[in-house]
């Protein structure tokens, strides 16, 4: 949501089983893929759904947890990131994620700061 927010780049985020009901239609060599992979009970099946990006050519990017080797020869850019408690793991993973939407937008020429079109509810108290 936020790289749609601030830097108007269409963005869709989708769990690891409903990847193939439709969006895998749209994966080519132009589309980035940004995967979630910490190891948790869902890991197999993004896995699964990542070499099938891979096989379409995605530009895949991949956040995992320190030492984790398993996307090598998948994915094009992996981050590592901290092992922590599953239950810290959606925050932790979240912080790369609006770096990158801040760092498109100002690479686009995109006030970050003051975003276009949004509800005035969510930009004035």
């Amino acid at each position: 949501m936020k790289l749609k927010e601030i830097s108007y780049i269409h963005a869709e985020g989708y769990p690891a089983g409903e990847l193939k009901h439709g969006p895998i239609a749209l994966i080519d060599a132009k589309m980035p893929v940004i995967a979630l992979m910490p190891h948790d009970e869902h890991r197999e099946r993004t896995l699964s759904n990542l070499q099938e990006a891979a096989a379409r050519d995605a530009h895949i990017i991949a956040l995992v947890e320190e030492g984790d080797r398993g996307l090598d020869g998948i994915a094009s850019a992996v981050l590592e990131l901290p092992k922590v408690h599953p239950s810290v793991a959606p925050i932790l993973y979240s912080v790369p994620l609006q770096l990158l939407a801040y760092q498109i937008a100002v690479l686009r020429g995109c006030d970050v700061d003051r975003p276009r079109n949004l509800a005035k509810s969510v930009t004035v108290e």
